[in-house]
């Protein structure tokens, strides 16, 4: 639990919570600093590129649920220690020299985000492995909460006109590029990883049909492991969740959207259609 109650806002703004405006998530505002990079952060304004967004976390909720969740939206979010530490200790426990390396070509499949490395003391690799970090994105603009903020230190509202689009993030792209990557990394016979939060796989176990992911599985090409954010009272820490794993056949499955029992019958649709010709002024009642 987060223990604490959130409200439809930003979470985090430049690496820290947005209930603890101290002198240090000042300066970090001014100098538009993320820590999780050591640099300035890299998300700019469309219209104005000098204007670093700074947003790490929103709040929202997830599959029409009711409570609202601390939802990562920057994918340098995830570069927390504790995250990479993680998976050095569920997937590379037996390696004795683990190097990372970001954004190496794996041909038509694109980039990876990451390939760990185990290399001897000449730098020659040794072993490696496959992850893909996947943050969620958003529909409209939560800008306009951070600058309110930026002004005075708080929010003037409760709840700002933002939302998660987590159809595009994860039924979509990871899942296209769950299929593309985990194909090659399947012909090599090995794994890739993709690195994401539990409000992510508890989207898609609402949204597609989740069947044939199951429990961790080393013979499996993909994994999903999860991570969960925990307020420890000064700030959010991403905690290891869980490992998810599937095939190329299960990721097929998801792309195929939800189970065939939560399809609408045809009667139902027609009755989509009908409502919304009204609506448009397309159609007339008949009533």
């Amino acid at each position: 639990m987060n223990n604490r109650e959130l409200n439809k806002t930003p979470i985090e703004i430049f690496c820290h919570d947005c209930t603890c405006a101290d002198e240090e998530m000042k300066l970090a505002i001014k100098q538009q600093y993320c820590k999780y990079i050591k640099s300035t952060c890299c998300k700019p304004r469309k219209s104005e590129p000098n204007i670093k967004v700074g947003i790490c976390t929103l709040g929202a909720t997830v599959a029409k649920g009711g409570i609202v969740k601390p939802v990562i939206i920057c994918p340098q979010r995830f570069k927390e220690e504790g995250v990479f530490e993680t998976i050095r200790k569920k997937y590379l426990s037996e390696w004795k020299n683990v190097k990372w390396i970001p954004e190496v070509s794996i041909g038509v499949g694109g980039n990876v985000d990451y390939v760990a490395v185990e290399v001897d003391a000449k730098d020659r690799i040794m072993d490696f492995l496959c992850v893909e970090i996947q943050a969620a994105g958003t529909t409209g603009t939560p800008y306009p909460a951070v600058k309110e903020f930026i002004s005075d230190y708080r929010f003037k509202s409760n709840s700002y006109k933002y939302g998660i689009n987590w159809a595009n993030e994860f039924s979509k792209t990871m899942m296209q590029q769950a299929y593309k990557k985990g194909k090659i990394v399947e012909s090599w016979k090995r794994k890739i990883v993709f690195v994401l939060q539990d409000v992510a796989m508890e989207y898609l176990s609402h949204a597609a049909d989740c069947s044939k992911v199951t429990t961790s599985n080393p013979l499996s090409p993909i994994d999903f492991c999860t991570f969960r954010l925990k307020w420890n009272q000064t700030q959010w820490n991403l905690i290891f969740d869980t490992i998810k794993s599937t095939t190329i056949d299960g990721i097929n499955t998801i792309l195929g959207g939800a189970s065939v029992n939560e399809y609408p019958t045809e009667t139902e649709f027609i009755e989509n259609i009908f409502k919304k010709g009204i609506a448009d002024g397309i159609l007339k009642s008949n009533y």
